[in-house]
C-alpha cells in the first residue's frame, strides 16, 4: 500500500506537507550536514590503498604492527568520539558541534599529511577519529531533529549513503593516484589523506548556513528562535502547530525519570536486552567487513593482484556497497528482521568458506585473483544487504524508552571496539595464518553468529516500540514465539 504522508499529517494535527520551496532548503541543509558523513567514510577508507605506500622503507616503515596502529588510532577515537559527541551537542547545540567537528577533521588532516613518524600518524588520526566518532552520532540527530516527520526517513537515510559514497570516493581517488603515481612518487599517500580536507572545508563554510535544530532551541528554552527556523523548513501554517507538540512531548519527557545502571543491572529482562544489543554489535563487525574497507588493497594482494591492480580491483567492493546499501534501505520495511540476519550471517560465511577454499587450494595465477575478487564482491554485498541496515535499525528498536540511550550506547561502544581491535591485528592474522586462514576464522564466527540470532534475536518488524517495550519488561520477548 502506497504511504500518503498528507492523510499521515492530518492523523497528527499538523498541516500536510505540501510542495514548496521549503524542500529546496531542506535539501541544502542535508546536503551541507551530510559532508560529516561523507568524511566519515573518507577517512577510515582512505588508508585502505594510502597505507601500502606509508609502510614503505623510505616513507615511515611501518611493519605489520606498526600498520595495525595506525589504522585502529581513528577507531578507538571514533568510540571515544560516539561516546561524547552526544553530551557535547546536548551542551552547546548541534551547530556549534558540526563546527567543531569540521575544524577537527582540517586539523587531523594537516598533521597525518605532515607526519614524519608513526607518532605524528596516530596523533592526527585520534584527532579524526574523534571527529568520525562524533559525526557518527551528531549528524544523524541534528537531521532527524531537523526534518519533518513524514520524510524524516528518507533524509537521515542519506547519512548512510553519503558514508559509503566517501569510501567509494577514498578507494577510486587512491586507485587514480597511486596508478598515476604510486612508482615514481611513493609519497602519494600523503596526496590521498590531503583531499580530505576538501569535503571538511566545504562543511567548516557550509555549517554557518545551516540552522541550529529546532528542537534544541525549544529545550533551551529559545522558542522564537526555534520558530524562525521550522517557519524556514516547513509550508505555512505548520511551523506554529509542530513547535506546540515538539513542547508537549518535551514536557512529557521531562516527567519521565531514566533508570539507573544500577536498576537496569538488576533486571534480567533489561540486562538480556543490553546482551543481545552487544551481541549485534559484536557480530556485525567480526563479518570481516572492515577487513576489506580498511585493508582490501592488502587482501587482494595476497589474492594475486599486483599493486596497481589491487587498487583498481578495489574499487568492485566499494561500488557494491554503495548499491546494496540502496538496495537495503528500500527492503528494510518490507522483510523480516531476524530472517535478514539469518539470511546475511548464512551467506556471509558461506562466502567465507569459498574465499578461504579458494585460496588454499586454487593454484598461483591464472584466473586465481579474479575468482577471489568476485567472492570478496559476493561477500561484501551480502553483508551490506542483509546486515549492515538490519543492525543499526534492531539496535535502535529493541531497548525500552527509559533505558534506550544506555542499551544503544554500550551496544554501539562494543561495535566500535569490535571494528578497533579488528582494525589493529588484521595485518598481523593475515601475516601469520594467510588469507585462507583469516577467512575460515570469519567463517566460524559468523556460523556462531548465526546461531546467536537463531537463538536469542527476536523479530522487531512489525510491531511498535511500545509494544516492543512491554515484552521487554514482561520477558515476552525472549520466549519462542517472539522469535518466530
Amino acid at each position: 500500500m502506497t504511504h500518503d504522508p498528507t492523510a499521515t499529517a492530518h492523523n497528527s494535527g499538523l498541516p500536510p506537507l505540501t510542495p514548496g520551496r521549503y524542500r529546496r532548503r531542506l535539501g541544502f541543509v542535508t546536503l551541507i550536514a551530510t559532508l560529516g558523513g561523507l568524511l566519515f567514510g573518507y577517512d577510515t577508507s582512505v588508508i585502505n590503498g594510502a597505507g601500502g605506500f606509508m609502510a614503505q622503507p623510505d616513507q615511515l616503515n611501518l611493519d605489520d604492527f606498526g600498520l595495525g596502529v595506525a589504522v585502529s588510532s581513528l577507531l578507538f577515537a571514533s568510540a571515544v568520539g560516539a561516546l561524547v559527541g552526544g553530551g557535547v551537542s546536548d551542551a552547546i547545540g548541534r551547530k556549534k558541534t558540526i563546527t567543531v567537528m569540521a575544524s577537527m577533521f582540517i586539523l587531523g588532516v594537516v598533521m597525518v599529511v605532515a607526519s614524519l613518524n608513526l607518532a605524528m600518524i596516530v596523533t592526527g588520526r585520534i584527532i579524526l577519529g574523534l571527529a568520525v566518532g562524533s559525526a557518527s552520532v551528531v549528524v544523524p540527530v541534528y537531521l532527524a531533529e531537523l526534518a519533518p516527520y513524514e520524510i524524516r526517513g528518507s533524509l537521515a537515510g542519506r547519512n548512510e549513503m553519503m558514508i559509503v559514497t566517501g569510501q567509494l570516493l577514498a578507494i577510486i581517488m587512491n586507485a587514480i593516484i597511486g596508478n598515476l603515481w604510486g612508482e615514481q612518487y611513493p609519497w602519494v599517500w600523503r596526496v590521498m589523506f590531503t583531499l580530505a580536507a576538501l569535503p571538511a572545508i566545504a562543511l567548516l563554510l557550509g555549517v554557518s548556513r545551516l540552522p541550529e535544530s529546532p528542537r534544541w532551541l525549544a529545550d533551551k528554552e529559545r522558542q522564537d528562535e526555534a520558530l524562525a527556523v521550522l517557519d524556514n523548513l516547513r509550508p505555512e501554517g505548520r511551523a506554529k502547530p509542530e513547535l506546540d507538540e515538539i513542547n508537549a512531548a518535551r514536557h512529557e519527557e521531562a516527567a519521565r525519570e531514566d533508570l539507573s545502571i544500577r536498576e537496569v543491572i538488576a533486571d534480567n529482562n533489561l540486562v538480556k536486552i543490553v546482551l543481545i544489543g552487544c551481541g549485534i554489535g559484536f557480530f556485525q563487525q567480526t563479518t570481516g567487513i572492515n577487513s576489506i574497507l580498511y585493508y582490501g588493497e592488502r587482501v587482494l594482494e595476497e589474492a594475486g593482484f599486483g599493486r596497481g591492480g589491487a587498487l583498481i580491483a578495489n574499487i568492485a567492493p566499494a561500488a557494491i556497497s554503495v548499491i546494496t546499501a540502496i538496495i537495503a534501505l528500500q527492503m528494510m520495511d518490507r522483510f523480516s528482521r531476524r530472517k535478514t540476519f539469518l539470511w546475511g550471517y548464512g551467506l556471509v560465511a558461506f562466502s567465507h568458506v569459498l574465499i578461504g577454499t579458494t585460496a588454499e587450494l586454487m593454484p598461483e595465477g591464472g584466473a586465481k585473483p579474479y575468482v577471489l575478487l568476485f567472492l570478496i564482491v559476493f561477500f561484501v554485498g551480502s553483508m551490506q544487504l542483509c546486515l549492515n541496515v538490519a543492525t543499526w535499525v534492531t539496535l535502535s528498536e529493541i531497548f525500552p524508552l527509559k533505558m534506550r540511550a544506555f542499551g544503544m550506547g554500550v551496544s554501539v561502544f562494543i561495535l566500535w571496539m569490535t571494528n578497533s581491535a579488528l582494525g589493529l591485528f588484521f595485518p598481523t592474522l593475515i601475516a601469520t595464518i594467510g588469507m585462507s586462514g583469516s577467512f575460515f576464522t570469519f567463517a566460524v564466527l559468523n556460523a556462531i553468529a548465526f546461531l546467536f540470532v537463531l537463538t536469542f534475536v527476536p523479530e522487531t518488524k512489525g510491531r511498535t516500540l511500545e509494544q516492543l517495550e512491554e515484552d521487554v519488561m514482561s520477558g515476552k520477548i525472549f520466549h519462542r514465539g517472539a522469535r518466530a
